[in-house]
């Protein structure tokens, strides 16, 4: 079988050399600025980081793809520039883009530069992905996760770029790239400022009743009992209340993760090139673990036998795992 490329996340510097140590064939990482979409203090790159991070990749024969994955707001492209002219000169092995104009940018300022499109540009159509292939020459497109197997397979067969799926981490059932809710809070979004949930509008409360409220930006978005495991609060994985449900409920997704661990031949067979770790926020330790756990995995399938990530329960959202809509859509 078809060995796929193991594309990993890398948060700091310390967790790209964890992932690559622990096979990683690519790692996605970018610059400590709104040119990425994990744009967080304590995490991402400076340039000499990237540079010297570039290095060592390159050492362990790994690939470094760097992430351009947010939208310039208009008057400010000049920052989306800048990082692309310095991962060409420090060797990036290509750009992940959902922006049209910086895609643009990379395309006709330096052509030999490889450009995968970001699932932030949410396309998810033969039609929509073909449009940057031939417009900006894109190579590999990163799918939401919205799509079932059968309907990846389809999509193969009528595109001509390589196609990379999630496989591991963060469900993702929001429409990437299209997601405004966390800014009518706090006045910040994950596609122009590369940020949900800000940290610093982030507090915990202990309410009466030993219970905690999670709030962003003064709003309460969730409340735990006291032992429950509190969650970061983001605003689509709340929980409201409403007439018809008063004690509280998930309006939009629950908290948990992605884990395809064994749909990964079928995934193999439908014509997926890559498979993607999400986790750039998570720490080094978290990293080397789930890496370490696919890398194996891959390796397993590859020599024609199975894949069994179960434990890796542990190391998901709220303790609970799915296959997401890779197996089925609910909701049809």
């Amino acid at each position: 079988m078809t060995l796929a490329e193991l594309v990993c996340p890398a948060g700091t510097p310390a967790a790209l050399k964890n992932a690559v140590d622990a096979g990683a064939d690519a790692v996605y990482c970018g610059f400590r600025n709104a040119t990425n979409a994990r744009n967080f203090p304590g995490l991402n790159f400076s340039p000499d980081e990237m540079e010297a991070s570039v290095a060592y990749a390159h050492s362990k024969n790994a690939k470094v793809l760097m992430t351009l994955n947010t939208y310039p707001p208009a008057g400010e492209e000049a920052l989306w520039r800048e990082a692309a002219d310095m991962g060409v000169r420090f060797g990036v092995n290509a750009f992940i883009v959902a922006d049209m104009g910086v895609a643009r940018y990379i395309a006709e300022t330096y052509p030999d530069a490889r450009l995968h499109l970001s699932v932030q540009a949410a396309a998810s159509s033969p039609e929509a992905i073909r449009y940057y292939c031939e417009n900006f020459g894109v190579k590999r497109v990163v799918l939401p996760r919205i799509l079932t197997i059968p309907e990846i397979r389809a999509i193969r067969a009528e595109i001509p770029c390589e196609i990379e799926t999630f496989i591991f981490g963060n469900h993702g059932l929001m429409v990437e790239g299209r997601c405004s809710l966390t800014n009518y809070a706090t006045g910040l979004s994950t596609n122009l400022d590369g940020v949900c949930s800000p940290p610093a509008q982030v507090d915990y409360r202990r309410q009466a009743g030993n219970c905690v409220s999670s709030c962003l930006a003064g709003h309460v978005i969730d409340r735990f009992r006291d032992g429950e495991m509190a969650g970061y609060p983001t605003i689509c994985k709340g929980r409201y209340t409403a007439p018809h449900r008063p004690e509280g409920y998930y309006a939009f997704e629950e908290p948990v993760s992605l884990n395809l661990a064994h749909m990964l031949p079928q995934l193999i067979e439908a014509g997926v090139h890559a498979f993607k770790i999400e986790g750039r926020q998570r720490s080094k330790s978290y990293v080397r673990a789930v890496v370490s756990a696919f890398r194996q995995a891959i390796d397993d399938i590859a020599a024609g036998g199975a894949a069994d990530l179960d434990h890796l329960v542990s190391l998901t959202e709220g303790r609970k795992q799915t296959q997401g809509a890779f197996a089925t859509k609910k909701w049809r």
